[in-house]
């Protein structure tokens, strides 16, 4: 535990950014999720809709630097190239 006022103040302020970030990430995970059900299912329009929602948080992540800009990049472009598949 720490001793000094500034210590405890750092670790409350650590510990509300961990908790905001982890909350960003599960955000992130579940738009990502619901749009592959979405793909999985055959419904394109749904996805096509989900699918930009889960590229506004990714975007939202990497400008915060949650997760790498490269990582959203990523996962956005296997996403659209997989609801760009659906027939």
């Amino acid at each position: 535990m720490p001793n000094k006022a500034s210590a405890k103040k750092a670790l409350r302020q650590d510990n509300k950014r961990a908790e905001r970030n982890e909350r960003s990430i599960r955000n992130m995970e579940y738009a990502i999720k619901q749009t592959r059900k979405a793909i999985a299912a055959g419904k394109k329009e749904e996805a096509m809709t989900l699918l930009l929602s889960a590229q506004k948080l990714l975007d939202k992540a990497a400008e915060k630097r949650i997760i790498k800009k490269n990582n959203a990049s990523r996962r956005k472009s296997r996403l659209a190239s997989a609801v760009n598949a659906v027939k």
